[in-house]
Parts: C-alpha cells; structure tokens; sequence
C-alpha cells in the first residue's frame, strides 16, 4: 500500500465530529476509524498496541532498538475526526497529477471551482500531484494526512530494524475538531517524554505558539407578540442577538485578521422571537489581549441588557485552552530537533504560529511538550480543501529523520 492510497483509505471512514454530543468519540465513524488503525499496527508488526476500551484512544509504541538509555522517547500524535463545519460523508476525492496551476474545476455541474485568484498560494503546487474533493464535501486532509504520515513512518521503522532509533510513541485521537481531543488522553500511558502533533498545514510549517481560546454561548430571551400589534410591547430574540454582534469590532472578525491578529467569530445563530442562542469562538495570541476580548464580550453583553432589560442576554464564557509557547520554551530541543529534521530534508523552515489550536496545545499544559508540524495540506475545513501527495511524501521523510535526530 502507497501513502497515497493509504490517505484515500482512510478518507473513505466518515468521521465527522459533532460538538452537540456528550458522548466521546461523539460519531461512531470515529471509532471505526481507530479500530481499524489498531489493527493495522498490529499487522505491520508493532507488538506494543493498546486502545482505551471507553475512549477509543490508540496507543502503541516501537520499542527502542539502541543500547543507549538516556535517548528521550518521542511521540508522534494525530486525530480522526473532521470538521462539522462542511460534510465530510461519502467524500470523492480525486487525484491531479502534474497540476497546471490554474483553477480546478471541483464540480462543472454545480459550477464549483477552486480559484487561484481566491487561493494564490496553490500556484507555487504546479507540478505536482494534488489531491482535491468534488466539490461537496471536505476532504479529510485535516488530519488524515497526519494519520497516514504517522503510520507510513511506523512501517518504515517496522521494516527497517537495522536501523537504531529510541521509543517511538505513536497515538491517535477522536474529537479534535470540538475542542474535546484529550479531555481523557492518558499521558502517562502514552510514554513519551516530548511529542509532535502531525497536524499543520503547507510543507515546512513549524509552530511552537497557538491562540488562547475561549467559547461563548449567548442565550436571548425576547418576548413574542403579534406583529401587528407589537409596538412597545415585542422584544424579538434575534434582533437581540444581532445588536449584540453589531458592538463587537467589525474588523476584528476572521475574514479581517491575519498572523498574530486574534478574532471574534460568530459560529452559529438559531433561534426565533421568543428564545434564539448565538455562539462564539474568541482567540487572540497574547495573553492581555485575549483577556481584554472576553472583557469586551461581557461588556456588550452587559450594555445589551441595560437597552432591553436585565436577564434579556446570559453569558456562559468558558475557556478552552491556551497558547503553549511559555511551555516550549522551556524545552527548546524539542522545536530545535523538528527545525534541524527539516533542514536536512531540505525543507525551508516557517516557523509560525497557529491560527487555531491542537492536541499539542492542550497536552503541552498537561505535561507533554509537544509542537506542531505541517501535513501538505491546505484549505481546512471546505470544499477547497487539498492535499499535496509529494509534500506528505516528504513530510514522511521529516518524521523518520526527527526520530533520528533524537537518536543522534
């Protein structure tokens, strides 16, 4: 099996998360998926395999071949599930060999085209092989790159025992996409001293800082009345909501940031006069601003309920996770060896900070160390999602000389 017709395999499980659910994994595609990781593990000889009968966790480890015992084991993680934000079922993925670098036409029926107006960056991809969706569903690239690129790497190590490396340390997870991809992720078990999660984006992305990160539901309770006679008397839920966002910062929105700028982005709207909920995602990389978004969020929501009436708006802001630069730092070998992994795969190096979160994020504050590395795709999370096979090739490549860079 190619690493590209693993990818296509393990694009055919549909495994979209669901942030409605409390169950974990919250879709049952999910586990399918790490079962079946499992097994393949199995059968490509790694003996140390474990999946968490409850949480579906998939643990295993390549023991060390190497007679030296101060080599730190080192982990490599990467998670099943896709975004909801697009359908990731019955995706049709189709394979482009020697991309001209112009538009794609995704689906000529439905007029679905991939513009490189829109996505300039994919014109530097001409060349080489992509892999793109038909228009109607995400492709699953995040992370089923990084899902691929780990177990390409472990067969290689599997088959290669001439050559010495430490413990490797190999995990899968569920839920990512929500938020929820370690809430009961066993570090210990795990066995890694420092880890990499394997998913990032374009090929020599390298990131060690992500958002700190906070989720909003706002709840409006408005007052129905009939139309014709609700002058005075009618407080319409959705009309609440929608002066609510109005005092948040217009260019302070997704589509208006960039690099280190952080956002206020409105996720979904439902509701109707009576009762309607609206729901936020806040991030902002430095600690003070962050603070300062929630403390505008609370601000405007108390201003929202000194026009309508208090009680007309309730917050329930909660953190999510926070930004694992302070952490790294105080082990800089671990992004030092992924950077030199790189170089030597002569990859020219982008060290950037995550517009977004991981695992890592979350495991770096439980204890694990543990950056990002780039996968070879791009367009997250829609339609225009790809994946670029020769840049996941390499990615393999950098996966295997970072074990030997621990080695070393």
């Amino acid at each position: 099996m190619t690493a590209l017709e693993r990818f296509l395999e393990y694009v055919g499980f549909d495994t979209g998360s669901d942030s409605s659910k409390e169950e974990y994994p919250s879709t049952p595609g999910q586990r399918k998926l790490l079962d079946h990781l499992r097994q393949q593990l199995r059968e490509m000889g790694v003996t140390d395999v474990r999946q968490d009968a409850k949480y579906g966790y998939v643990y295993a480890a390549i023991p060390s071949n190497c007679k030296a015992q101060t080599i730190p084991a080192i982990g490599f993680i990467a998670h099943v599930d896709t975004s909801e934000a697009m359908s990731g079922h019955d995706i049709r993925p189709r394979v482009i060999k020697d991309f001209d670098g112009k538009d794609i036409v995704l689906n000529a029926e439905a007029g679905i085209v991939t513009r490189m107006e829109d996505f300039p960056e994919m014109k530097e991809l001409a060349g080489k092989t992509l892999v793109v969706t038909d228009g109607t569903t995400l492709l699953g690239a995040d992370d089923k790159s990084g899902v691929t690129e780990i177990m390409e790497m472990a067969a290689y190590f599997c088959t290669h025992p001439e050559e010495k490396h430490g413990t490797i340390c190999i995990a899968f997870t569920a839920d990512e996409e929500t938020g929820r991809g370690v809430d009961y992720f066993n570090v210990q078990d795990f066995g890694a001293h420092y880890a990499y999660t394997v998913d990032g984006g374009r090929l020599g992305e390298l990131s060690g800082e992500n958002f700190n990160a906070a989720g909003a539901k706002v709840t409006a309770h408005g007052r129905s009345v009939h139309p014709g006679d609700a002058y005075g008397k009618m407080i319409n839920a959705l009309q609440v909501l929608m002066d609510l966002h109005a005092l948040l910062p217009e260019k302070e929105r997704p589509e208006h940031t960039k690099d280190r700028e952080g956002f206020f982005h409105l996720t979904d709207m439902k509701g109707d006069v009576e009762c309607a909920v609206s729901e936020y995602i806040i991030r902002d990389h430095e600690d003070a601003k962050f603070e300062k978004k929630k403390e505008l969020f609370r601000h405007a929501v108390d201003e929202i309920n000194a026009k309508y009436g208090e009680g007309t708006l309730t917050l329930d802001l909660q953190d999510q996770y926070y930004n694992m630069k302070g952490r790294l730092d105080a082990h800089p070998e671990v992004m030092a060896k992924a950077q030199a992994a790189m170089e030597t795969c002569g990859v020219e190096v982008q060290i950037e900070p995550i517009r977004g979160g991981t695992d890592g994020a979350r495991l770096t504050f439980m204890g694990l160390p543990c950056p990002n590395l780039c996968t070879g795709g791009g367009n997250f999370h829609g339609k225009h999602e790809y994946l670029c096979v020769e840049d996941m090739l390499t990615t393999i490549e950098i996966l295997k000389q970072l074990v030997r860079e621990w080695e070393a």
